[in-house]
Order: structure tokens, then sequence, then C-alpha cells
């Protein structure tokens, strides 16, 4: 059973699935509305980081731009216009963050042998090196491991894959191909 070993308090969904139940993800899961996969750890610090920016943020931003309106005339005044700007873009992510968990799974990817999203794969390439690649989107991003984003070449080309799998994908310096070597859920 995929499970979250943490208490995930105020967690907008925490799915539990079968032992060798895939866990879906956007396209991928033929799904109108992208459902993203997290760690839980992933979760936890996207929550943080929200509630940081809609409470201690929005105070600071609110500060700012009192602060240049006071210098004058805003038509005229690059130091409101920068802070406007800097509002927006905290805006925007704090929009993307609520989307974030709001459409995420948090768990455990099954351990059926194949690669699909939150598994680590353990990968050689055309010149013998091996490396070790978390299936996850950037969110998911654990140190010590490289990053196949299921939606990019590499990534979309392992889901699936079982080992001893040669996997051919197109990326922006031309066809490659890995060998899966080893296969384990991600376990962090």
């Amino acid at each position: 059973m995929a499970r979250c070993r943490a208490n995930l308090a105020g967690a907008a969904r925490l799915v539990r699935r079968p032992v060798g139940e895939a866990i879906p993800t956007g396209i991928l899961a033929g799904m109108s509305t992208p459902e993203t996969w997290l760690t839980p750890a992933a979760y936890r610090k996207l929550q943080e980081e929200y509630d940081t920016l809609t409470t201690a943020g929005r105070s600071h931003m609110a500060e700012r731009l009192a602060e240049a309106r006071s210098h004058g005339d805003i038509r005229e005044n690059a130091d409101y216009d920068a802070a406007k700007t800097e509002q927006g873009l905290m805006e925007a992510r704090i929009r993307k963050l609520r989307h974030l968990l709001d459409n995420s799974t948090v768990g455990e990817a099954a351990s059926d042998g194949t690669v699909q999203i939150g598994s680590v794969a353990t990968l050689m390439d055309e010149d013998g090196f091996e490396d070790e690649y978390l299936v996850a989107i950037p969110e998911n991003r654990v140190p010590g491991y490289l990053l196949a984003s299921p939606e990019g070449p590499l990534g979309t080309a392992l889901v699936g894959a079982v080992v001893g799998d040669d996997v051919t994908y197109q990326a922006p310096g031309g066809m490659f191909t890995v060998t899966v070597l080893a296969v384990r859920p991600y376990e962090g």
C-alpha cells in the first residue's frame, strides 16, 4: 500500500493505493486536469513555502508598496513599479503552489518492477556510465539523484520500462539510448 510516512495535516489529498498499483499523473494517466505525484517531503516543503508567502511574504509586500507610495507620484516611481512587479511574481508563485498542493497525490511509488512516477531507476548510458534518476517533477528534486521529469524526453521514455530494457529517446542533443539496470520506489 502506498502510504505517507509523515503526518500531513491539511493535505489536499492523501491517496492510499494497493501494492503494485501505479500512481497516475497528468497526461500520462489520461486525465483532463494534470495530477502530480509528490513525495511527503516535497509536499511539506511546498506547503511551508505557500504558508510563508501568503503570510510574511504578503505583509512584506504591503509594507514595501506603502513605502514606495510615500515617495511621491506613483506614475513616475521606479521603486513602486519594481514592487508591483515583485508582488505579481510572488502572487503567481502562490497560485502555482496552491495548484500543485490541490492537484497532487502524496505517497510512494509501487514496487512492481516497472519504472513509474516516483521510481528511482539506475541507468547505464551508451558510454558505460551509470546514474540514478528519480522519475518525478522538479518539485521532488532530491540531492544525490538526477531528475527525469515525466513530461521530459527521458522520463516519458522510461515510464513503463523494466530492468534490462534498452530505452531510446530523442533529446535536443540527439538520439540517446540507456539501459535500465535497476528499478525501485523512492523512499525518502
